[in-house]
């Protein structure tokens, strides 16, 4: 929940901030904005919260916190590339994937009832997912519109 109210937040006050800086709108720069934002937040949550994210990694997996840590890298490094012209279409693309093959992290995370933030499974279970995954459709299409489509 708090990527998206992030995302959404940072998308309205860029969106107000350009227009009062050049005058006219601009929704797929303010896409961009919020989107990268949204992208470093949670990679700051990966930072923070690596113990429980590392419990959201498949058992058979080893160096579950050196993923956690590799994909906040990746995070950052796609927040970065949605800004930088020669880099944005495969950046738009490797998140596309990116936020693909997390789905079934969050999948395990849901069905184990995981509270990532604790490092407990006394989390909101099934009803996570009932979120998480639209959530995951959004990013998709969100980056889509913004650093493919319409660049």
């Amino acid at each position: 929940m708090k990527p998206f109210l992030v995302l959404i937040v940072v998308f309205v006050i860029s969106l107000f901030s350009i227009k009062v800086i050049n005058g006219k709108y601009d929704f797929i720069l303010s896409g961009r904005i919020a989107m990268s934002t949204m992208l470093l937040f949670t990679a700051l949550g990966h930072f923070l919260f690596s113990d429980g994210m590392a419990l959201m990694v498949p058992d058979k997996i080893p160096f579950k916190k050196g993923i956690i840590y590799f994909t906040a890298i990746l995070e950052i490094l796609g927040a970065i590339g949605l800004h930088i012209p020669q880099l944005r279409l495969l950046t738009a693309w490797l998140l596309i994937l990116f936020f693909i093959i997390i789905l079934p992290a969050n999948i395990k995370a849901s069905i184990d009832h995981l509270n990532y933030q604790k490092a407990t499974y006394d989390g909101h279970g099934l009803m996570y997912l009932w979120f998480r995954a639209p959530l995951q459709l959004l990013f998709i299409i969100w980056i889509y519109l913004t650093a493919i489509k319409f660049k």
